[in-house]
């Protein structure tokens, strides 16, 4: 899927807005023109929408795959990143005006048959092993400055399993690449302005 600036601005901006709206009634989501936006209605991608506060992780959660549009799956992973991550209190409003926003879309994850084929900083990782499920996205593994063991080995550990589940059986691991964006760096959007 490609992502043009605009839609990656509207996508930043809906994302906030959408958070906002959860914690102040009277914000009113802003309407999007599909004809002019065409790829924020597409179907099936996953997203995931991070929380940062000053550079450290405020909340995240995400989809891999979605039945809804690009633009709700994006608002709606930004609304349980905020409010629902196990990790995390609750986002307050206050906090709102201090969080950095960032967004991957996903590719469709795909299967695996050796660990040689993950390349960091461009692929994340699934694990799927019954009971046993983890999602890294593809920057964690340049943020940490993992090698590919140690990717592997957060992920086993995200999961529950013992870190060095992966060197003592093939897993089941797929990988999925990412577009990413985000505020970092820029001037925030306000809700006011589209």
């Amino acid at each position: 899927m490609s992502i043009n600036e605009n839609e990656k601005a509207i996508l930043l901006l809906s994302a906030r807005e959408s958070i906002h709206s959860l914690l102040d009634n009277d914000v009113v989501l802003s309407e999007i023109d599909n004809n002019v936006y065409p790829g924020l209605s597409e179907r099936g991608a996953g997203a995931f929408v991070t929380l940062l506060n000053q550079g450290k992780l405020r909340g995240c959660i995400g989809y891999l795959s979605s039945t809804n549009t690009l633009l709700e799956t994006v608002q709606d992973a930004a609304q349980q990143a905020a409010l629902n991550d196990p990790r995390f209190s609750p986002l307050t409003i206050d906090e709102l005006y201090n969080v950095d926003l960032e967004i991957s879309v996903l590719t469709p994850a795909l299967a695996i048959k050796s660990y040689g084929e993950i390349n960091l900083g461009e692929h994340g990782l699934v694990l799927d092993e019954y009971p046993y499920h983890s999602v890294l996205l593809p920057q964690v593994a340049i943020e940490h400055n993992f090698t590919i063991e140690q990717f592997l080995s957060a992920l086993c550990e995200k999961a529950g399993l013992d870190k060095y589940a992966w060197d003592k059986t093939f897993l089941n691991i797929k990988t999925f690449t990412a577009v990413v964006f985000s505020e970092v760096g820029k001037r925030k959007i306000t809700y006011e302005r589209l």
